[in-house]
């Protein structure tokens, strides 16, 4: 295989620390990151867009000095712009909608050093927890290619499992980090509201519940990568409390003897695989182990009211989204344009009125207001990162023809997640678990709106003890 024949040893950080010494350069880890989507992309489909020659030009142009310098890296089709390539939603309304300039959050991975040489696969619009387009096709789980990826970050996800690099640009409005990352065995942290910037075009996702950051191998990477992007952009309308010192320098210190709550029973009251269930015991059983204090809490919130209210709030942000669009093609928006499951939402987006989406606000805000007084208390709070282990593909299929198996799929997949994305808190999804079957299952680790440091100390701890880098699909699957 062409390029640096060790790419796969190491981490983001481990790659920069050989491209610092002089023992490899950067066009040497782009050549072993091409070679590897070239070779494994066709059995797993995560790579849609490729940007080799803009990689190379970047390199050829000489890059920045950053934490990251040298290391390949790929983008989500939605959530960063990127000059002159195309950002599709996954749609086919978006086919052929190039940037014309950087998002804040692309301009920041580039002056870590980063070298970004292709785009991955998404649901359409972000709103499915697996990776199945009609634009590009399903994305397939490197661990059993007849199962999902996750979504709606599974291209980046199954992109990292699968090795052709050792992270990548994800997003989280439901759950499209964590899920992703319990679906293919890596750290995924969703961090606190508006602790990314989504400038210059936006100052928030989905009313503050999506929020950009990436799926990593390991936790001192997503540490390092929130360093490089964390902080207000010009013009943000609010942003997260800043932190006490570089997250990065959290990996390693002691964390302290922690109050942790668990509960396995998602808000949604939806059934819960006790293999699942299990895998979250087992961590809480590890967080004893490690000295910390472990009682069966969670916060109580009004799921009923909580969903409708999200429902609107995006149904809301859909519709504009694709009227915008359809509107720069000269057209008005049709049911044609988009995949079942998104018209369903573009519907919610003109049945609702402007009161009820005031009203959904309102219901989100008060929900982040229950959420923080039970972390006041408890500092952290343990689940399943999804109710089931990762689907077979055609469940989540946006156009599926079975719309209750969609439905009761989604919320087996949102059951744990969706709740931290409306309080605004961070989250983490850790692979501590695998099925029987041999799929990943992911646990899910969440803290105090602002904590993400919390959650690094208690990630690199949770990884000294239960290491997992090492485990990778089987190249049969």
């Amino acid at each position: 295989m062409n390029g640096f024949a060790d790419f796969e040893r190491y981490d983001g950080l481990g790659l920069a620390e050989l491209v610092r010494m002089g023992e490899v350069k950067p066009g040497e880890l782009l050549d072993a990151a091409i070679a590897r989507v070239e070779e494994r992309n066709p059995a797993v489909n995560a790579v849609v867009t490729r940007l080799y020659d803009e990689a190379r030009g970047a390199i050829a142009g000489g890059l920045p000095a950053g934490a990251f310098t040298g290391v390949p890296y790929l983008l989500k089709d939605l959530g960063a712009l990127y000059t002159g390539a195309v950002t599709s939603y996954g749609s086919r309304l978006f086919a052929g909608n190039v940037a014309d300039h950087d998002s804040e959050l692309t301009a920041r991975l580039k002056r870590a050093g980063l070298v970004i040489f292709g785009k991955t696969n998404t649901p359409e619009m972000g709103l499915a927890p697996s990776t199945e387009p009609r634009l590009f096709g399903p994305t397939r789980n490197p661990w059993n290619q007849a199962h999902s990826a996750g979504g709606s970050s599974g291209g980046a996800a199954a992109a990292v499992a699968a090795g052709m690099l050792p992270m990548a640009h994800a997003t989280d409005g439901g759950g499209s980090i964590r899920i992703p990352a319990s679906c293919c065995g890596l750290f995924g942290l969703k961090p606190t509201r508006a602790r990314n910037p989504l400038g210059p075009d936006a100052g928030e996702g989905w009313g503050g519940a999506s929020v950009p950051h990436a799926v990593t191998r390991s936790v001192r990477d997503s540490a390092a990568l929130l360093d490089a992007t964390a902080g207000p952009d010009v013009g943000d309308p609010y942003w997260a409390p800043p932190p006490t010192g570089p997250f990065l320098a959290e990996i390693g210190r002691e964390p302290g003897r922690l109050r942790v709550a668990l509960t396995t029973t998602p808000w949604n009251g939806q059934p819960v695989d006790p293999e699942c269930a299990e895998a979250a015991t087992a961590a809480a059983k590890l967080c004893e182990e490690l000295g910390h204090r472990v009682v069966e809490a969670r916060p109580e919130v009004d799921a009923a009211a909580l969903g409708l209210a999200v429902r609107i709030i995006v149904g809301a942000n859909v519709r504009a989204q694709l009227e915008a669009r359809a509107a720069a093609l000269g057209r008005t928006l049709t049911a044609e344009d988009v995949e079942t499951v998104t018209w369903e939402r573009a519907i919610d987006g003109v049945t609702a009125t402007a009161a009820d989406y005031a009203r959904s606000i309102g219901v989100v805000h008060g929900t982040g207001r229950v959420v923080a007084r039970f972390f006041t208390t408890y500092d952290i709070l343990v689940t399943p990162t999804m109710c089931q282990p990762p689907f077979p593909l055609g469940v989540l299929d946006m156009s599926s023809a079975d719309p209750a198996a969609y439905l009761a799929g989604l919320l087996a997949s949102i059951g744990f997640t969706s709740l931290f994305n409306s309080a605004g808190n961070p989250a983490m999804s850790v692979p501590l678990a695998w099925s029987k079957s041999g799929l990943p299952i992911g646990v899910q680790f969440v803290a105090p709106f602002g904590a993400e440091a919390s959650l690094f100390r208690l990630g690199a701890q949770l990884e000294a003890a239960r290491p997992w880098a090492a485990r990778r699909p089987p190249p049969a699957a």
